[in-house]
């Protein structure tokens, strides 16, 4: 069930491009709302082929403006399934390049998990020989919808299937309309991903293949929103995609680490090719596991991106090495957070700037702030360290 009566995405934005002002000449400083209820069934086929669906629109949401820095965004408030991604980027904006391609045949997909197997469907013949991912979707796909991409790291412990089942995401791309590709380890390293400083250059680049041939395939089979791919990860996973933010940054508009990180033992922070806005999320003072200081890690994300221009979203909670610990209102998905930001933050935002610097949406907790350094430590009990 999609939940559309509840406020908690901006819509629209508008920002001033070039002199601050649109090609017609009329100042940009405005806003525009969009709202309503979208119907209609299409499917997808295992050749990328979809039918039926038709789609309505209506309704009314509210309306504001807020200055970011030179470019103004006008701001409106609507559902759940109602996001940036998905909007007309404004006139001038810079768009994603298209998908990377495949140099063989695709697989045809299998969408999830079989029943009674915890391993990763698909398999690609990818840089260092085959791999497995799993790809959840949207059983019905709308005529003409385009639909955002999230990639999802698992942790060093964990598994494709683990954090398939952990992240509710089966029933959450249904509601928000999104597709998560969910690559599996090759367990050839370490720490299952290779990011730390004993990695080859050679091994990261054999990740970045993965990634590349995941995505050229995902993109060939299903209708994708290429402004809106994103990746995120857990511990182990949210190290990589620190490293992918670096490696593949011309794909990705966005990056949510929860509990990653730079620097140490691991590889250091590499400027992107584009600016992205960057949710960075620990467990506090003692987010320590293994090898890695994960607070003092995400002190070096932040750095990072705030070095390089890019919007940072801070998160802090008191639970160490754990499940992040948010408290949604009811009816909104479990990790409702995680899943806002990346479907707030398309590609052709400004550099630099984000809807959430006029204040968060309805759903953030209050240990997340605007900024490296703003956030205050969660204050509750939790259950401690998974580690």
């Amino acid at each position: 069930m999609r939940r559309s009566t509840v406020p908690l995405l901006a819509l629209s934005l508008m920002v001033a491009c070039g002199d601050d002002s649109r090609g017609d000449g009329t100042d940009s400083a405005s806003s525009t709302s969009s709202g309503g209820e979208s119907s209609g069934s299409g499917t997808t086929t295992g050749d990328g082929t979809s039918s039926g669906g038709e789609a309505s629109s209506g309704g009314e949401t509210g309306t504001g403006t807020t200055s970011t820095g030179g470019a103004t965004t006008g701001l409106d408030t609507g559902g759940l399934e109602m996001a940036f991604c998905g909007q007309e980027p404004p006139p001038g904006a810079v768009l994603a390049p298209p998908p990377p391609t495949y140099g063989g045949a695709c697989p045809v997909i299998e969408l999830g998990f079989l029943e009674g197997d915890d391993t990763a469907p698909n398999e690609i013949m990818t840089a260092g020989g085959p791999r497995r991912f799993a790809v959840v979707a949207p059983v019905e796909i709308k005529d003409g919808e385009e639909l955002p991409v999230i990639f999802m790291w698992h942790w060093l412990g964990g598994s494709a299937h683990d954090f398939y089942e952990r992240s509710e995401v089966a029933s959450v791309v249904e509601e928000l309309r999104f597709i998560a590709v969910i690559p599996e380890s090759k367990g050839d390293v370490l720490f299952k991903w290779p990011f730390t400083s004993l990695d080859t250059d050679a091994r990261l680049e054999e990740e970045f293949e993965f990634f590349d041939d995941m995505f050229a395939c995902v993109a060939e089979l299903f209708p994708i929103d290429v402004n809106c791919v994103s990746s995120t990860g857990v511990s182990a996973g949210a190290l990589f995609t620190a490293q992918l933010a670096g490696g593949r940054g011309e794909h990705l508009a966005s990056i949510m680490s929860l509990s990653g990180g730079v620097g140490g033992v691991v590889k250091p922070w590499k400027t992107p090719a584009h600016a992205m806005p960057a949710m960075v999320l620990w467990g506090g003072r003692d987010d320590f596991c293994v090898a890695v200081d994960f607070a003092q890690a995400s002190h070096e994300l932040e750095k990072g991106l705030e070095a390089d221009g890019n919007f940072v979203l801070e998160c802090i909670h008191n639970c160490a090495h754990s499940t992040p610990p948010f408290d949604v209102p009811d009816g909104y998905p479990t990790f409702a957070p995680l899943w806002m930001f990346a479907l707030d933050h398309p590609y052709w935002l400004p550099e630099g700037h984000s809807p959430y610097e006029g204040g968060l949406p309805v759903g953030y907790p209050e240990w997340c702030a605007v900024g490296a350094g703003n956030a205050s430590e969660r204050v509750g009990v939790c259950d401690g360290s998974q580690c």
